[in-house]
């Protein structure tokens, strides 16, 4: 409703997990690094962690944006699956059909994803495989993704795999149970909230993607008030913007000052409108 109103292209605050909208703050962007990092000299294990909405799906996606084609990758975003489900997804999603040659079942998966790390490895490829939300991982299933790393040469890991997940993640690999896969986890990140001051960034690095015409005017006050209702988390800033936005064209102004965001973000936790 309101792209035209406010000279846009197209909606700059969707919480879809869109990485051409990616702003690397300065943790994003350690993070990417960590990743690359643990990717390029073959860690086996990267842990990233952070808290909900902080974009670590976005980060994700932006990740395989930023290998080179040597590098093949499966990315699981949805790993809510049993231990065959989830290898089934994995052989999938790095292009073999998981049903083929009697690998229906655990031990052909394995046969047929080790066959598929040789032949790469032969070819010179490094192969990543990123889990999101691995938080939900059951313990049995994060050991049978550790045992996924033991398919190794002599010199190298065969596969790269990456942990991404809310810090429930830090506690379950803290279990006992756990210890063999914690210990093999050679790289680590904790991504946190933007600050105050990069919240300007932010907004403008969006609205620049979508296409503003800049006769969209956002106040410092209006900035300070987006910062203590969102706490820096951007989706919760993606989720007030958009509001804020819609406020603009129901109330006919491009100035946004501390009330319109208040108000707006009053609208959309169900609070009662303080005047």
């Amino acid at each position: 409703m309101y792209l035209e109103f406010l000279g846009l292209q197209e909606k700059p605050f969707s919480v879809t997990a869109d990485p051409s909208f990616l702003y690397l703050s300065k943790r994003h962007r350690e993070a990417l690094s960590h990743m690359i990092f643990g990717i390029r000299e073959r860690k086996g294990f990267v842990e990233i962690t952070g808290d909900v909405g902080v974009g670590k799906t976005t980060l994700c996606k932006a990740l395989l944006r930023h290998l080179d084609p040597a590098t093949k990758t499966a990315l699981i975003l949805q790993p809510d699956l049993s231990e065959l489900q989830l290898l089934q997804a994995v052989v999938q999603d790095f292009g073999l059909n998981p049903m083929s040659s009697g690998a229906g079942n655990r031990l052909g998966l394995f046969n047929q994803l080790n066959q598929f790390l040789l032949e790469q490895a032969g070819l010179g490829n490094n192969i990543v495989l990123v889990i999101d939300e691995a938080q939900s991982l059951t313990p049995r299933i994060l050991e049978q993704v550790r045992m996924l790393s033991n398919l190794e040469t002599d010199k190298d890991k065969l596969i790269q795999i990456v942990l991404v997940g809310q810090p429930q993640l830090r506690d379950k690999l803290a279990s006992p149970n756990l210890e063999q896969l914690r210990q093999r986890i050679a790289v680590r990140y904790h991504i946190t909230p933007l600050d105050p001051d990069e919240i300007r960034v932010y907004i403008d690095h969006r609205l620049r993607i979508a296409g503003s015409d800049g006769s969209l005017e956002w106040g410092p006050e209006g900035i300070e008030e987006l910062y203590q209702c969102s706490k820096g988390i951007p989706r919760l800033i993606n989720l007030i913007c958009d509001r804020t936005l819609l406020a603009c064209f129901v109330y006919r102004t491009k100035h946004i000052d501390r009330e319109l965001v208040r108000r707006s973000y009053q609208e959309l936790s169900g609070q009662v409108l303080v005047s």
